[in-house]
């Protein structure tokens, strides 16, 4: 997949979210990422695509931009209407953003539709500092909405938009290890069927308490937010432990087996 086709799938994909099935996976994206980002502290924040969600709306950084590529240009007047920071960038894998400047960084169903998601992954792992953060939001292909769109590949009647190439819980954790991000939560939901109209979508209600109760990993939607582990560094105590340690008067090795003899 190139660059033009990874824009043609992700305009697929703002397509798809303002049907009722999109509405929904906003609506619980969007209030688990409020959730999750609201005590994540620092000074830089960065969405990346997918500007139908607010992904950092409940975030107190003093600086949050929004990634957007070049051909988004109805996407990017209206951000810049609403007062958001907005940070052009010629795709995902060329971020303009300096190594290690970012806080947290927010990456909504950019993977699945991008023509190099690894590229992407390295690029975010390149801008986060330290003990940076990151989040993912996906679709999981191991849910009634991942069988629904396989069988509907077959049958040319796809649910989801198919140019996705889903990627599961376990391979995503495998590419954020490489690249030592460690995962810290994982979230799922969306248990509702696969259902078209709003009206169905509202009868299955129910199935979101009893999937995360009985079935948590067979959500359709996933979210996982992962830390940036530098290897080498070690955390520095407090100020008044290096200080009692100063205050500690060291007793030569000689001296102590003196102190030993006499002891005895």
């Amino acid at each position: 997949m190139d660059s033009a086709a990874s824009e043609k799938s992700i305009i697929a994909l703002d397509g798809w979210l303002q049907t009722p099935a999109g509405a929904y996976v906003r609506a619980w994206e969007q209030a688990c990422l409020d959730d999750l980002t609201a005590d994540i502290f620092g000074y830089n924040a960065v969405q990346i695509g997918l500007p139908q969600i607010e992904a950092l709306a409940a975030n107190r950084m003093p600086s949050k931009w929004q990634a957007a590529t070049r051909a988004s240009n109805v996407d990017q007047l209206a951000m810049s209407a609403a007062g958001k920071q907005v940070a052009v960038a010629l795709d995902f894998t060329e971020l303009p953003f300096a190594s290690q400047s970012l806080d947290l960084v927010v990456l909504p169903h950019v993977l699945e539709f991008a023509a190099e998601p690894h590229q992407v992954l390295r690029e975010v792992e390149r801008v986060l500092i330290p003990e940076g953060q990151l989040i993912i939001c996906g679709f999981n292909p191991a849910s009634l909405w991942g069988v629904r769109q396989g069988m509907g590949k077959l049958a040319r009647s796809p649910y989801l938009p198919v140019t996705g190439e889903f990627i599961s819980m376990p391979r995503m954790k495998d590419w954020l290890k490489l690249l030592n991000l460690g995962v810290s939560r994982s979230h799922f939901g969306c248990y509702a069927p696969p259902c078209r109209t709003a009206k169905w979508l509202a009868r299955f209600a129910f199935m979101e308490t009893s999937g995360q109760r009985w079935w948590p990993y067979l959500g359709a939607v996933y979210m996982v937010h992962a830390i940036k582990r530098v290897k080498g560094m070690t955390i520095i105590g407090p100020a008044w432990n290096r200080k009692t340690a100063a205050g500690t008067q060291a007793v030569p090795a000689t001296n102590r087996k003196t102190e030993s003899k006499s002891a005895g």
